[in-house]
């Protein structure tokens, strides 16, 4: 009995690390090490290593076990779970979010990033939006609220209220879905993302001609992706953008509220220097395209692939719902010390560089 239960766990981790690769591969879903994954085996939840990407969920310290009743006992008694704290051995440790995935009854829970859903999620009419688009399904909006205990304890308090749910929507955050296995999670995954797709709005072409002065000699390079010039060919995109961080993730790995903009003469005038680039991450030349800095790390231009994507998603003059300046300092700063340094051995200049590099 004891070799057909391993031979089942080794079934369904092996099930879990292939959907989260799955995951991991589609930047409409995650960008670099944002979302996580977990199953519940008996009393066990395995679920992704903090700083991990999904995308390379084959690697041997890609998840970390924890005691479910331990993890219960502490959210009961509003302390950290042992597991996601780091210890002086260098193990892994579990992703701030693992307090979520403890809260959730079913047995295999997928979090991710998509940008359809913040497209949706960024929006203080998002919950109507939805109540249409997500007829049928088992869904609750939660409104933006911190990860760890906090976002924990919101869910649970929705659970209370409709036990059955299997689909939340994370206001300001992303779209977690619950299942009775990987298989069925990723069924459910597929479905609501039809339900939520939004098409991209079509921007300008980016002047290259005008930018590529710059470059000779400048910290500046164009960026990995074109789709990100969109941030500053188009009127929306730019208007969107100047008004502050729309989610986490953009706040943590996009450093500073807001990039640069400027226009093509006062790029020529100094914006083209070294010091520019050491300071900004990317600049946005109005009407014509967008400049990255030669410094900007793997995960940082993932992460501007993924804000190009949601803003193109946006339609001109929605209601939307930026995060406070109080919620970006405590993203930021998470003076309670639940986002840590991380480092991902298979990106480790990204991960390093963010203390809460995929906590979120």
């Amino acid at each position: 009995m004891r070799a057909r239960n391993i031979s089942n766990e080794n079934l369904e981790l092996k099930a879990l690390r292939e959907l989260s690769a799955r995951i991991g591969r589609d930047p409409l879903l995650v960008q670099a090490s944002s979302g996580n994954t977990s199953i519940k085996i008996d009393d066990v939840l395995w679920i992704k290593a903090s700083g991990k990407w999904l995308i390379h969920a084959e690697a041997d310290d890609f998840l970390v076990a924890v005691n479910l009743t331990e993890a219960r006992r502490c959210l009961r008694e509003d302390i950290p779970i042992p597991e996601t704290e780091a210890d002086s051995s260098g193990s892994p440790w579990a992703s701030i979010e693992t307090a979520m995935h403890v809260v959730l009854p079913q047995k295999a829970v997928v979090h991710v990033h998509s940008v359809n859903t913040i497209a949706w999620a960024v929006r203080e009419d998002g919950p109507r939006q939805l109540r249409t688009r997500l007829s049928g399904f088992r869904w609750q909006w939660i409104p933006y609220t911190p990860s760890g205990n906090s976002l924990a304890k919101k869910i649970e308090e929705a659970l209370s209220c409709s036990p059955q749910t299997n689909v939340f929507v994370l206001g300001n955050h992303g779209l977690v879905v619950c299942g009775d296995s990987c298989r069925s999670a990723e069924q459910l995954l597929v479905e609501v993302e039809k339900r939520l797709a939004i098409e991209p709005r079509r921007a300008a072409e980016p002047q290259s001609a005008l930018l590529e002065g710059v470059l000779p000699g400048s910290d500046w390079s164009f960026p990995t992706c074109e789709c990100v010039h969109a941030l500053a060919t188009d009127r929306i995109a730019r208007h969107i953008l100047s008004g502050g961080v729309l989610y986490p993730c953009q706040a943590i790995f996009l450093p500073g509220t807001l990039p640069g903009f400027t226009s093509s003469p006062l790029l020529e005038e100094g914006c083209g220097q070294r010091e520019c680039a050491t300071q900004q991450t990317f600049l946005v030349v109005e009407g014509e395209g967008v400049l990255c800095s030669k410094h900007m790390t793997r995960a940082e231009q993932e992460m501007l692939v993924g804000l190009a994507n949601v803003v193109q998603r946006i339609d001109d003059f929605v209601p939307l719902r930026y995060l406070t300046a109080s919620e970006v300092a405590d993203v930021l700063n998470r003076g309670n010390g639940n986002y840590r340094q991380v480092t991902d051995t298979n990106y480790d200049s990204d991960a390093r560089k963010h203390p809460a590099a995929s906590e979120i």
